[in-house]
């Protein structure tokens, strides 16, 4: 029986991988612990799709294949203003707490750690991001991700509500 080895060749290549962390965890059993691999992998192919995988083996490689099947399941699509974010959103995942921003261009990722790469993969060029509360990588990256699905494009938020946006002085004449 062959295999279409090309055509995974090129699903490979539509998404760029990024390994965020390795943990060595330990089942106590009877006859001692047993050591497994758990790997936080995000992928990401820099046009507004992204997500994130954990996957577990007893070998570190197989724990990041796992990891990354597990991300391509779960994609989403992000909305994208130029080079920035629309507008600034905050939003939090148990304890870990993410503000991000948008930049004028040139700025750059203004951000730390797992922020970085999950911006970075998401094709955000300028953007300023903080974590606030914890520093756990894990809680950090389903922060921003969540942070990154609650944008949405302005015009598209004004349709679905109608309402329709007036100038200033439109609403004080309209009040008088």
């Amino acid at each position: 029986m062959k295999r279409n080895h090309k055509a995974q060749s090129e699903e490979r290549s539509e998404f760029i991988e990024r390994v965020l962390e390795i943990n060595r965890v330990a089942r106590v059993v009877k006859g001692g612990k047993r050591i497994r691999f758990r790997a936080l992998v995000v992928i990401g192919d820099e046009k507004g799709r992204i997500s994130y995988g954990l996957g577990k083996s007893a070998d570190v490689s197989g724990a990041i294949a796992k990891a990354v099947l597990a991300a391509k399941k779960d994609l989403i699509n992000i909305f994208i203003k130029g080079t920035t974010i629309p507008y600034p959103v905050r939003t939090h995942y148990k304890s870990a707490a993410v503000l991000l921003k948008p930049a004028p261009v040139g700025t750059g990722v203004v951000a730390g750690s797992s922020m970085r790469v999950v911006l970075e993969l998401a094709g955000i060029k300028d953007v300023v991001g903080k974590a606030l509360g914890s520093k756990n990588k894990l809680s950090n990256t389903m922060a921003t991700i969540k942070a990154l699905s609650m944008l949405h494009d302005p015009k598209e938020l004004i349709r679905r509500r109608g309402t329709i946006k007036a100038s200033r002085g439109a609403q004080s004449k309209a009040t008088k």
